[in-house]
């Protein structure tokens, strides 16, 4: 997968040459290219940003900048721009890996008080990662393409690896326990020293379907339960 970030902060992208993506770049398996935005303003001071017209605090983006590091983005990069803003589709497991499937894929940050409604022109889609601000779409960009890399075959080390996590049926991911086998009088669950992988396959999902109720009810809600499920849910009773 090749992504290109256009952004005013491009060293903020760095965390990406590290860790398991980091591996992946050495590999050849994706290619990420933090643009930086400045470069393409026609301000000799290199500003890239103005007052809003009609008032208000803050600043706004300007359009020409924008476009520009749009258009000459995709003579290379023929993906989906995605616009990281407040007013998008909240991000979820389902749309990392819708995304994930794609080729090429360009994120655009905002700043300040967003861009110049002018260069929207250019966006493909816009997706938030909650109800809630951030200093600049780079904080946003980050976990979002994390998320999506991890899913494309190859960057994690076992393809199982991301089948049984969080969200990826729903629920909430059971609970994990290492070595050693007893750690300050606790001990692990008897089953999962059993060796018996159906047992082990029905204790943990009772424990995602009983942890997603209790710690997220809204998701739970969700979630149609199988006859198995309902029978694991009245052994606990």
């Amino acid at each position: 997968m090749k992504i290109n970030i256009l952004t005013l902060f491009p060293e903020m992208f760095d965390i990406f040459n590290h860790s398991i993506v980091g591996k992946a770049k050495e590999k050849g398996l994706i290619d990420i290219e933090a643009i930086n935005i400045r470069d393409y303003t026609m301000n000799k001071h290199k500003k890239v940003d103005d007052y809003p017209y009609g008032g208000g605090a803050g600043m706004v983006m300007s359009a020409q900048p924008v476009v520009d590091a749009i258009r000459d983005s995709k003579k290379a990069n023929k993906g989906k721009v995605i616009f990281l803003g407040p007013r998008g589709k909240t991000f979820d497991q389902k749309m990392a890996e819708e995304l994930s499937k794609e080729e090429e894929l360009i994120f655009l940050c905002g700043h300040y008080e967003g861009i110049d409604q002018r260069a929207f022109k250019e966006v493909d889609m816009e997706i938030s990662l909650g109800d809630f601000v951030l200093t600049g779409g780079e904080m946003a960009a980050i976990p979002i393409i994390d998320s999506i890399l991890r899913l494309i075959p190859g960057v994690l080390n076992k393809e199982e690896s991301h089948q049984d996590e969080s969200f990826s049926d729903g629920l909430l991911e059971y609970p994990q326990y290492t070595r050693p086998e007893v750690f300050e009088d606790e001990r692990v669950p008897e089953v999962l020293l059993s060796g018996h992988h159906e047992n082990i396959r029905k204790w943990r999902r009772l424990q995602s379907l009983l942890v997603t109720k209790e710690r997220r009810n809204d998701l739970y809600k969700k979630v149609t339960l199988t006859k198995e499920d309902i029978k694991l849910l009245n052994s606990k009773k």
